[in-house]
């Protein structure tokens, strides 16, 4: 799953997916739209619970900062594949 809010300057993108152990990453980047600035952090759920449980803390906060939901896509849909584009060039930088 893929979820991005965005305000006018600043965007959020979060990724819950299963590595290749079986275990589950809640990843999260955040920057200004139109530029590099930003990071990504990867965090190791116990479950999909609590993978899901961020999730919803991560809505309810971006939510109060004025930010509004953009997408939210599975990984393998077009628009999925399109967002895991953009979060891997984050990774490398």
């Amino acid at each position: 799953m893929i979820v991005r809010w965005e305000t006018n300057h600043d965007y959020v993108l979060v990724h819950i997916h299963q590595d290749m152990f079986g275990d589950w990453i809640f990843s999260r980047a955040w920057g200004q739209i139109g530029t590099q600035f930003g990071g990504l952090k990867h965090q190791l759920a116990d479950t999909l619970d609590q993978a899901h449980m961020w999730l919803e803390d991560e809505t309810t906060i971006q939510s109060s900062r004025g930010f509004r939901k953009v997408l939210e896509v599975a990984d393998h849909t077009p628009e999925g594949q399109e967002a895991m584009r953009q979060l891997s060039l984050l990774d490398v930088m």
